[in-house]
């Protein structure tokens, strides 16, 4: 009869790392080549650029420290104030007509009918096209001799100098800026099917229907995918430089004069300008520097009181 032996247990080594930090260090290790790529190609750049925002620089030589110079020539430069001026025009008028009629197809879409795929692709379809060739394209359209005056000479309508008349340089801008509105309209679209169908069911009971329907459901719980939309439409209005850029520089023109009755100056496009252009002496890098942080400042101040300002209209769902 076999007897059964108590044997002592054999303790086991203590592993050297707690669960929890070889979690957390393995998840630093996968993170740790965008954290030096960040390092690297985004902070270290921009305290440079800080640096030299304090200093006279033009690539070719060492930069020389003159403190707030570049600064206080900035604020007496009426080039500076023009830039500002139509870039606020075109976020103050651009960005609320994105959000609308974004808003508008996107709802179209959201109905089941027929070919709705097809219609959703054929939205998103010039956002392949590249932004250089798309300006051409529209440089085309809206010649003065071009497709859309011929369409308004069909009923009689005086032809309009779309990038010649300093009063229409930035509507036609506007214009164009609806060719990429597809990528928008997706984004409302992911955010209208993520609401949930029981509370149009409920509210059918209750007797809503259409544009009530609408207002006290759709457009609240899409709030913050409106939120975002805005945020990052008024941070890349303020940068906006491609298409003013092509069309300045497209007829031998200088793109620091900003096109006709300096209409195109945008910010971006001068701060370019001082720091590769024809403006003043060499390459301006420590002026363009101290541009680049002003308005690196002016849209943390906008978006800092969106974000204040989204505790009152944005609503996020309880789960």
């Amino acid at each position: 009869m076999a007897v059964a032996v108590d044997r002592p247990e054999v303790a086991r080594p203590s592993p050297l790392l707690r669960p929890a930090v070889k979690e957390a260090l393995t998840g630093w290790l996968f993170a740790l080549p965008w954290i030096i790529g960040f390092l690297v190609f985004t902070a270290g750049p921009m305290l440079y650029s800080l640096y030299t925002s304090f200093t006279k620089y033009n690539i070719t030589t060492d930069p020389q420290w003159i403190g707030l110079d570049n600064y206080t020539s900035l604020f007496a430069d009426d080039r500076f104030y023009k830039g500002l001026q139509n870039t606020f025009w075109m976020v103050i008028f651009k960005t609320p007509l994105v959000v609308v009629i974004a808003i508008a197809m996107a709802l179209l879409l959201a109905t089941d009918v027929p070919g709705g795929k097809f219609f959703r692709t054929v939205f998103y379809l010039p956002n392949v096209l590249a932004g250089v060739a798309a300006v051409f394209l529209w440089q085309w359209i809206l010649a003065p001799n071009g497709l859309f005056n011929r369409f308004l000479s069909i009923f009689h309508i005086p032809s309009v100098g779309w990038f010649t008349d300093p009063a229409w340089t930035k509507p036609a801008l506007v214009v164009m800026g609806m060719w990429w509105i597809g990528s928008n309209v997706l984004i409302y679209l992911a955010g209208i099917k993520g609401i949930p169908q029981d509370l149009y069911e409920a509210a059918a009971l209750d007797g809503a229907v259409g544009w009530n329907k609408i207002r006290y459901i759709t457009l609240p719980l899409l709030s913050p995918t409106i939120f975002f939309q805005v945020v990052t439409g008024i941070i890349g209005t303020f940068q906006i430089f491609t298409t003013a850029f092509i069309i300045t520089s497209a007829g031998g023109g200088n793109p620091g004069e900003g096109g006709p009755g300096q209409s195109l100056l945008f910010y971006v496009l001068y701060l370019y300008s001082r720091a590769f252009g024809k403006v003043g002496v060499g390459f301006q890098m420590g002026y363009a520097s101290a541009m680049a942080w002003v308005l690196f400042i002016i849209i943390l101040a906008i978006t800092g009181i969106q974000l204040w300002a989204s505790k009152k209209w944005v609503y996020y769902e309880s789960s």
